[in-house]
C-alpha cells in the first residue's frame, strides 16, 4: 500500500526528516499513515485542528542514567527511558523492555503503536513505553535487583496511578516488576497500582502471565470464523517460547490445532507430533534453560540453529511471537507458498513492510499486533480496576473479560475496514479504529 495523500506524504517526510537514525519508529508510522488515506478524506476537520502532526510526536521523553554495582563491586552503567506518547484518553500505559537492543528508537515505536492498541481495548489508557539496554540474561538477582532499584529510583519521578502506569515487556517479568515496585513503594511511602504485572500477593491479577497468548488467538480465532474456517484441525508455527508463546500454544491447542513450533533466540524445534507443551513450560518457566533441551525428552524433534528458518515449516496458521521484524518479504512469501492462510501477530510488529504487503496481495487473513495482541495490556487495564477497587478477580472472571475484549477488537477492526472501503483488511481497520478514538479525544480537549 503506497500513501495517496499529499499531505500524508508531506507529514511522513517531516516525521522522517526530525526522526533520523530512528527506522523503526519510522516504520511504526508509515505503517499507520499508510491507511489513513480514506479518514483524510472524509475527515478533513482532523487535518484542520492539526491532530495528525500532534499524534506522531510524543508528549514526553525521558531518557537517564542507570548506575548499578554488579557482584564484583564494579560500577556498572545503563541507559533509561520512558517515552510517554500520548494521554489523551488515559493516563499513559505500556511496558518496560528490558534488552541489549534498546533505544529511543524501539522505545517510540513502541508507544506510538501502544497508543492505537491501548484505544482498541475500549479501556481508559494512553500509550507510553519506557525499558533500558539492560540485559537480565545471565545476571543474579542480586544484580537484577540493584539494577531495578536504581532504574526506579529515576522513573518513580515520572510514574503514578494517574499519571503513567508500567508493565513488564521482554526481559521484565514478574521478579523484576517486584523489585521495581518495591522500590517504588520505598520511595513514595504509597501503596498504589502503579505498575501492573505484580505478583498476586500485591495486587497483581490472575490471567495476567496468560492474557497476551489467550488474547492472540481468542482475536484470531474471531478472525478465522468471520471467514468461514477456525484453528480446528489446523496446523501453526509459532515463534518464540516466553508467555505469549506459550499460552497462545496453549490455548490454540485447546481450540483444536496441533503447534509444531516454538523457538528462542538461539533456534528453533519441530515436532511433528505437536509440541510437548508441559516439557517447554518445564524448560522456560522453570529451570530457565534454552529451548533446544526439549530433544533431550523428545528425541524425534528436530533442532535448527537460527530462527529465521522456522517460517518454512508448512502450516495453516503462523502466529509470530518473538520480537519485531522477525518475518521479512522472503519469509512472508515461503508462507504463501506453503498454503498458509492467516498470520496473526502476539510480538510487536514483527512483520516487516514486504512481508505485510505480500500477506495483503495474496488475501492472507493478518492480524496486526495493535489488535491481535492487546490481550496483554487489556488484562494489564483489568488489573488497574482491580487495584483501584480494592478487589481481585477470579481467573474466569478476567478470562471471560479479556474474551470479550478481543471480540470486540476483532468486531472494531472488521466494520472500521469495512466502513472506510477496504473490507478483509484488519491492518487498516486496527489503523483506523484506534486511530479515531485518539483523534476525537485529541480534537476535543484542544490544541495541547
Amino acid at each position: 500500500m503506497a500513501i495517496k495523500n499529499a499531505y500524508l506524504r508531506e507529514l511522513l517526510a517531516r516525521v522522517e526528516k526530525r526522526n533520523q537514525g530512528e527506522p523503526e519508529f519510522i516504520q511504526a508510522v508509515t505503517e499507520v499513515l499508510m491507511t489513513l488515506d480514506p479518514v483524510v478524506e472524509k475527515r478533513p476537520d482532523l487535518v484542520e485542528a492539526g491532530v495528525l502532526e500532534r499524534i506522531v510526536e510524543p508528549e514526553r521523553q525521558i531518557m537517564f542514567r542507570v548506575p548499578w554495582v554488579d557482584d564484583h563491586g564494579k560500577v556498572q552503567v545503563n541507559r533509561g527511558f520512558r517515552v510517554q506518547f500520548n494521554s489523551a484518553i488515559g493516563p499513559y500505559k505500556g511496558g518496560i523492555r528490558l534488552h541489549p537492543s534498546v533505544n529511543l528508537s524501539i522505545i517510540k515505536f513502541l508507544g506510538f503503536e501502544q497508543t492505537f492498541k491501548n484505544s482498541l481495548t475500549t479501556l481508559p489508557m494512553g500509550g507510553g513505553k519506557g525499558g533500558s539496554d539492560f540485559d537480565p540474561k545471565g545476571k543474579s538477582d542480586g544484580e537484577i535487583m540493584r539494577f531495578c532499584q536504581s532504574f526506579m529510583t529515576e522513573l518513580s519521578r515520572h510514574i503514578g496511578a494517574d499519571c503513567d502506569v508500567p508493565a513488564g515487556d521482554i526481559g521484565t517479568g514478574a521478579r523484576e516488576i517486584g523489585f521495581m515496585f518495591g522500590q517504588y513503594k520505598r520511595i513514595r511511602n504509597e501503596f498504589t497500582g502503579v505498575l501492573t504485572g505484580k505478583g498476586l500477593p500485591y495486587g497483581g491479577s490472575l490471567a495476567r502471565t496468560e492474557a497476551t497468548g489467550f488474547g492472540l488467538c481468542y482475536f484470531t480465532e474471531e478472525m478465522l470464523k468471520a471467514n468461514g474456517t477456525s484453528f480446528k484441525g489446523k496446523t501453526v508455527v509459532i515463534s518464540g517460547s516466553g508467555n505469549v508463546a506459550i499460552y497462545a500454544a496453549q490455548k490454540a491447542t485447546e481450540f483444536g490445532a496441533k503447534v509444531v513450533t516454538m523457538s528462542d533466540s538461539d533456534g528453533y524445534i519441530y515436532d511433528e507430533n505437536g509440541i510437548d507443551l508441559a516439557c517447554v513450560k518445564q524448560l522456560k518457566e522453570v529451570e530457565r534453560k534454552r529451548i533446544k533441551e526439549y530433544l533431550n525428552f523428545h528425541p524425534e524433534a528436530k533442532y535448527t540453529a537460527g530462527c529465521k528458518g522456522v517460517w518454512t515449516v508448512k502450516c495453516d496458521i503462523a502466529l509470530p511471537c518473538a520480537t519485531q521484524n522477525e518475518i521479512d518479504g522472503e519469509s512472508a512469501a515461503i508462507l504463501v507458498k506453503n498454503g498458509c492462510i492467516a498470520v496473526s501477530e502476539g510480538a510487536n510488529m514483527p512483520s516487516t513492510p514486504e512481508a505485510i504487503e505480500i500477506y495483503l496481495e495474496n488475501k492472507l487473513l493478518y492480524g496486526p499486533a495493535k489488535a491481535a495482541n492487546a490481550g496483554g495490556v487489556a488484562t494489564s487495564g483489568l488489573e488497574m480496576s482491580q487495584n483501584s477497587q480494592r478487589l481481585s478477580w477470579t481467573f474466569e472472571e478476567v478470562d471471560a473479560k479479556l474474551q470479550g475484549i478481543m471480540k470486540s477488537i476483532f468486531k472494531a477492526c472488521d466494520e472500521a475496514s469495512k466502513t472506510y472501503g477496504m473490507p478483509g483488511n484488519y491492518m487498516a481497520g486496527a489503523n483506523i479504529a484506534g486511530f479515531m478514538k485518539v483523534a476525537e479525544a485529541m480534537k476535543a480537549q484542544g490544541c495541547v
